[in-house]
């Protein structure tokens, strides 16, 4: 099974249990977010400490103000972030710099330079050449930046229109993209690493999809996919590293959520097809997101992909048939499948 299609059976499975239909789902799933995105750059603050920092305003013992703010400065900026996207706002450069005045409003910096002076808590562009850490390599030279931001801007509101909700990998590869363009770019001389994430996140939202979540734990390989990406000149390597990571979080959800089932004896819940008043399984809705990348595809090629025999796989397919979900057109040989959907 390739990585698309794991993405493909893990979403429809995790749509099929409800589990973003939890209660208070959706926030908690935010703040996890908002936290590992803080602590990749230096914040030890924990998710249940910025739970209570949200909801009660209540501050943790022990960590920083400076970290306490920036993880209440990246929920402004993701609230603000999330009204863009339900609005369809296009990506610009003035709605970047504005959410990275968001993102850096009580931590950021005041720079003297040659060339005058900039402010990081305005969202200003950087007048000075950053490099990676010591010794590291060093970002496009400061005079290009705002040349090449405006570029990412028309590429990807380009893209964003040409994409449907239904074209889940595409939508995911370009909030991939413009995650690794726009820090590549390194516009700000701060918040870079937390504003490519919130793009991301932020196209995520716009096309309906669970957001990517990159663990605290997994910063090492996260930076070595942004360098080995750079170095090879390859996209692909990014994309990979990023489907993997989302692999990983959805199953890891799944599991957690499995486990609460069994031991509170509740049924897990059971969504509703594609049409109302048919009940889809799981692996019914993953043959259907199978037949969107590839609408010739065969049985035994659904069979390998679910990890179910090939008699299994022609019953599912069979079965869509009869509940009326998808069609033959053409024959057996050279035609192919299309979805009955509403």
């Amino acid at each position: 099974m390739t990585k698309e299609q794991k993405i493909l059976s893990l979403l429809a499975q995790f749509k099929e249990l409800g589990i973003d239909q939890q209660i208070d789902y959706n926030k908690f799933y935010l703040y996890s977010i908002i936290t590992h995105s803080t602590a990749i750059e230096g914040s030890t603050v924990t998710e249940i400490e910025n739970q209570l920092l949200f909801d009660e305003g209540i501050s943790a013992k022990g960590r920083s103000m400076t970290e306490q703010l920036m993880n209440l400065d990246l929920k402004a900026a993701y609230e603000q972030s999330i009204a863009f996207a339900k609005s369809h706002s296009d990506i610009t450069v003035e709605m970047l710099k504005k959410l990275s005045s968001v993102v850096l409003k009580n931590t950021g910096t005041i720079y003297q330079t040659a060339l005058g002076e900039f402010s990081s808590a305005n969202g200003d562009l950087r007048l000075l050449n950053v490099t990676a850490g010591t010794g590291g390599r060093s970002y496009m030279n400061y005079s290009k930046v705002p040349t090449k931001l405006a570029e990412l801007c028309e590429n990807i509101n380009q893209r964003r229109k040409s994409l449907s909700k239904r074209e889940i990998i595409e939508c995911y590869k370009l909030s991939f993209d413009a995650h690794f363009h726009l820090v590549t770019i390194h516009p700000w001389a701060d918040g870079n690493g937390r504003m490519s994430r919130l793009l991301m996140n932020q196209l995520q939202f716009e096309f309906g999809l669970i957001p990517t979540n990159i663990n605290k734990d997994r910063k090492a390989e996260y930076i070595e996919a942004r360098i080995a990406t750079r170095e090879n000149d390859d996209i692909e390597l990014f994309r990979n590293f990023m489907f993997d990571e989302h692999i990983r979080n959805l199953e890891e959800t799944i599991r957690n959520y499995q486990a609460s089932i069994e031991d509170t004896g509740l049924e897990p819940r059971i969504d509703v097809g594609i049409n109302v008043g048919i009940n889809v399984g799981i692996n019914e809705q993953c043959t259907l997101e199978l037949i969107r990348i590839n609408n010739r595809i065969t049985a035994k090629e659904v069979a390998e992909s679910l990890s179910v025999s090939l008699r299994q796989g022609e019953r599912i397919m069979a079965t869509l048939k009869e509940k009326g979900l998808i069609k033959r057109v053409g024959s057996n040989k050279s035609g192919h499948w299309e979805l009955n959907e509403p």
